[in-house]
């Protein structure tokens, strides 16, 4: 019993070492030694170890709550820990507000500047701090009539609605002002000024009627005059021209002449243009082509057409000799669909030029004159064989 002997633990550490008799007494006081935690919580653990746990992780142990001040058992602190109504904590909405959390539901509720409101009358939900300036553009926000006809307020949405269509104050020009009358008054006394010019608006309306009247007469003439085009000449005019090639440049889009005839009771065609192109002329030439309509004398007429036809942009310069029109001429192919006999059912093509000027090549000269393009389109009927 005199050997030396180690502690039982000296491969956690301990380095006592002395006779086996004194290795009990060692024990019993031995800084790795398991012993049970006082509490009576049934842990076994080393001395060493006991300190911590029974002050930090014993579920028996008594804890102290730093906000609220109230005594716990170590389990019942877990459980407190992190809902301590007084613990001091940062909103949730990130406003900046530091609280005790006791007060926290009511301040995100009622009183945080970063909750989520709704707006009262588009029921849309915005940051509350935002919700006034929201209300300066809200749609449905009430506001007074710009002309004051009603103490009641109109949804702000509503207003060019109500001003336009019933607002009693507005005002309106009379029902006749296409006739040709000017007055304008609140929409309330419409009424009475009809009541009242019931004679004068009879007249204007006799006027209108007369003028409208002259307008179809003219507008009859004019047709007449381009249906009666039997000499086989087109000369059609494109005013407006740069708006056009702008507006065929966001859209494709195709111009169509008037119809004219070749001869008397002759073959029926029309001009077709597309500004800035079409197939393998977009973007950069105006194409330009010839269509066979369908006419009253075709079943009279010998088919496939076959009559030259000639092309023609006039160069507008002021001085004759300098002029350098744009010409070119074709001769129908016989086999082509495009000239055979048209039918109802069959939409009429067109054939010529998808290269036939360049933009360039229209920007140079005076092609472009006052915003105007003239085109000519010639057929030679010389050896056209009438019915």
């Amino acid at each position: 019993m005199n050997s030396l002997v180690r502690c039982k633990h000296f491969k956690e550490g301990c380095k006592w070492t002395d006779k086996a008799a004194h290795l009990q007494a060692h024990l019993d006081i031995c800084r790795y030694d398991a012993v049970p935690c006082p509490n009576q919580c049934a842990a076994m653990l080393s001395r060493i170890c006991l300190q911590d746990h029974l002050e930090y992780t014993c579920h028996k142990r008594r804890v102290t709550c730093d906000f609220c001040g109230i005594e716990f058992s170590g389990e019942q602190m877990d459980n407190h820990d992190g809902e301590c109504g007084y613990e001091t904590v940062w909103c949730e909405n990130k406003c900046g507000a530091r609280l005790q959390r006791r007060f926290l539901n009511n301040h995100m509720k009622n009183e945080c500047h970063k909750r989520l409101a709704m707006c009262l009358f588009c029921h849309k939900e915005f940051v509350f701090e935002t919700l006034q300036t929201h209300q300066h553009t809200c749609p449905r926000f009430p506001i007074s009539c710009p002309n004051r006809c009603d103490p009641t307020k109109i949804p702000r949405e509503d207003i060019e609605k109500h001003v336009a269509e019933s607002c009693p104050s507005a005002s309106v020009p009379c029902v006749f002002k296409e006739a040709g009358c000017k007055y304008r008054c609140p929409r309330f006394s419409l009424d009475k000024h009809l009541d009242e010019f019931t004679k004068a608006h009879l007249s204007l309306m006799g006027n209108l009627v007369l003028r409208q009247q002259q307008e179809i007469k003219q507008l009859r003439a004019d047709l007449q005059a381009a249906g009666s085009n039997t000499n086989g000449v087109l000369l059609w005019k494109i005013p407006n021209f740069k708006t056009k090639l702008a507006e065929a440049k966001q859209k494709s889009m195709e111009l169509v002449s008037v119809p004219f005839h070749a001869g008397d009771n002759g073959y029926k065609l029309a001009a077709s243009v597309f500004i800035n192109g079409n197939g393998s002329g977009e973007g950069k030439y105006l194409s330009l082509y010839i269509k066979i309509l369908q006419g009253e004398y075709d079943n009279l007429l010998e088919w496939p057409f076959q009559l030259p036809i000639t092309f023609t942009i006039f160069d507008q310069c002021s001085i004759l000799e300098k002029r350098v029109n744009v010409i070119e001429s074709f001769l129908p192919d016989t086999t082509w669909k495009h000239f055979q006999k048209p039918s109802k059912d069959q939409e009429p093509m067109g054939f010529g030029y998808p290269k036939f000027v360049s933009h360039e090549t229209l920007f140079t000269r005076n092609y472009i004159k006052d915003d105007t393009v003239f085109i000519k389109v010639n057929v030679d009927t010389a050896t056209l064989l009438g019915p």
